[in-house]
């Protein structure tokens, strides 16, 4: 399948699927094609599960993965128009019920120390759907006591100990301090931006995916692609943060770049490889077959680092 069938091909998938192709890949700004996003397809569908008393599943955290938290995330992820007053509905009353003592969002009943990997995403699509600056102050101050001496975060860091960062935590802040600094904020930026550079560097000492010590592969499942990734991380992820965050080329990138493109199918397309246990609203795709999010992502990734790599 060549590049314009592929295009075609993403063009005939859900509304979600063809406004981010229209934007992602032609460069074309189609207001009204996002705002179909709310009435049609999976956006509707995620919003009609809403429950009365304004959360999905049966609160912020529970259960997996139709709860609150990440149906949000998954909204956002779609690209739901960012001013549906339904999410920034529920993240204020999220923001009422959940906020802890260390200034973080925190779901749990029987533990104090809020999550750093809840509370990156939670930034993310708060500030996407524009929720007001100053009930964010104290997350963003959660976050910033957080960060690790190697640039990195770890969620058991103020639970249980830890020693070295986290690629699963520390892709969550980078995408919730990315969404920040996007949407406008400005309570203590210089310091997110610096925090957010430190923590780019701890992903690239590892070549996104490899022991800083050994080379080897951290974790198999890092170079599975999946989609929703919820906490997970994975390389495709990472990239794509990357050239969402507009970050140039780094040769570091290079091996994780490498096994993205050798995952391709002999059609063009991009599988879901992986797909993480747990009660879902519906599945948007099945594992194993072509996927229309994994090679809308790719083929972005693949557009905004080509020009500095010599694989594609």
């Amino acid at each position: 399948m060549d590049n314009e069938r592929i295009v075609d091909w993403l063009l005939a998938g859900d509304v979600a699927i063809q406004y981010q192709t229209r934007r992602d890949l032609l460069g074309e700004v189609n207001p009204a094609l996002q705002a179909r996003i709310a009435t049609e397809g999976w956006g509707a569908d995620y919003l009609a599960a809403r429950q009365p008393n304004g959360h999905w599943g049966k609160s912020f955290y529970n259960p997996k993965w139709t709860n609150s938290h990440y149906t949000l995330l998954d909204l956002k992820n779609l690209a739901l128009p960012p001013d549906h007053p339904l999410p920034a509905a529920t993240i204020r009353l999220i923001l009422r019920e959940k906020v802890g003592a260390d200034g973080g969002v925190n779901p749990a009943t029987s533990i104090e120390q809020a999550d750093v990997c809840i509370n990156g995403m939670f930034l993310n699509y708060a500030c996407y759907f524009g929720v007001e600056e100053t009930p964010l102050h104290s997350i963003v101050d959660f976050l910033i006591g957080q960060q690790m001496v190697d640039g990195g975060f770890n969620c058991r860091l103020n639970r249980s100990g830890a020693v070295h960062s986290s690629l699963h935590t520390t892709i969550s802040v980078l995408e919730g301090i990315q969404e920040y600094a996007r949407n406008g904020y400005t309570y203590r930026l210089s310091e997110l931006h610096a925090m957010a550079a430190a923590s780019r560097e701890f992903i690239l000492i590892h070549q996104l995916f490899r022991s800083d010590h050994t080379g080897e592969t951290i974790d198999p499942r890092f170079l599975m692609l999946s989609y929703p990734g919820r906490w997970r991380y994975d390389i495709l992820r990472c990239l794509d943060y990357f050239q969402d965050a507009g970050i140039a080329y780094d040769p570091r990138m290079q091996s994780a770049l490498d096994h993205l493109l050798g995952k391709r199918r002999k059609d063009g397309t991009w599988p879901v490889q992986a797909r993480h246990a747990g009660l879902t609203h519906f599945e948007m795709e099945k594992t194993g077959g072509p996927s229309r999010w994994n090679t809308l992502r790719a083929l972005r990734v693949f557009r905004h680092f080509a020009p500095q790599t010599t694989t594609h």
